[in-house]
């Protein structure tokens, strides 16, 4: 089986420029980076949640992840300057690529009840994000070591002008959106 990138390149860049009537290879949609993200909440200032989020973030990104810390204090949340809210990494190149693929043919399809991404997710600038509830679902993170559910939030930049345009490069490297139901008005 071909990698998603290899497929981008060989394949599906040619198809967007026939598409989009480009004439520069360089104006087709790419994948720019991929961040994902995983916030600790009311866990901040649990040591133990702490040590196993940035564990394993580092195993579902192959990347070590980087603490995410409060610019200021917020009373309300009884958060202090300095204090870690949560973790991230940034993913570029090939491991941007491996992620997108992994996520899109292996985890997606594992998620409970999955009927496909939402379309509405778009940021209005050609890049996307959706959420992940239950991050056991990679399939790096051994379930039988977790002790704490965490959630994730992923957001794929693209370097698509507007929403359709990265809506139909994601189509086509294989993002599983939801279909859309269409009423017909009398």
């Amino acid at each position: 089986m071909e990698t998603m990138y290899k497929e981008y390149k060989n394949k599906i860049r040619k198809e967007l420029m026939k598409e989009f009537g480009l004439s520069n290879a360089y104006e087709v949609p790419k994948l720019v980076k991929v961040s994902v993200n995983m916030g600790v909440g009311s866990y901040k200032d649990n040591k133990e949640y702490l040590k196993e989020a940035e564990e394993d973030l580092t195993l579902i990104s192959g990347q070590k992840a980087l603490a995410r810390k409060a610019k200021k204090a917020i009373s309300g949340f009884k958060l202090r300057q300095g204090e870690v809210v949560g973790f991230f990494v940034t993913l570029r190149g090939q491991k941007a690529w491996a992620f997108l693929e992994k996520l899109i043919r292996i985890v997606l399809p594992r998620v409970r009840d999955f009927k496909g991404v939402s379309v509405s997710s778009f940021d209005g600038s050609g890049n996307y994000s959706l959420g992940i509830k239950e991050h056991f679902v990679f399939p790096e993170v051994n379930t039988e070591k977790v002790k704490y559910l965490k959630s994730l939030q992923i957001n794929i930049i693209t370097s698509a002008k507007d929403d359709k345009t990265a809506k139909v490069f994601l189509e086509k490297i294989g993002m599983p959106f939801k279909k859309q139901i269409k009423l017909k008005v009398k």
